[in-house]
């Protein structure tokens, strides 16, 4: 007859329970934060239209957003909000 390895204590891991490496790597802080190209591409067009609406800079302007909005994450992430 086979033992159960789970306590009866249902807070507690089962015999032999460990967390991998890989597991542990994975902490909620160590998650790279992604950000939604509709969220980039809007906050690109605010940036556009404030700058004068002129063209050739939309690499640039598209770049700017995305690095400001995973800023904005990983600032709010680290707080907890």
């Amino acid at each position: 007859m086979k033992y159960n390895n789970f306590p009866q204590d249902q807070t507690e891991k089962p015999t032999g329970a460990t967390r991998s490496a890989a597991t542990e790597a994975l902490d909620q802080k160590a998650i790279d934060v992604v950000v939604s190209p509709d969220e980039v591409a809007r906050r690109a067009y605010f940036t556009y239209l404030n700058e004068g609406s002129q063209t050739g800079r939309e690499v640039r302007h598209w770049l700017a957003a995305e690095a400001q909005l995973t800023a904005e994450r990983k600032l709010s992430r680290a707080h907890g909000i």
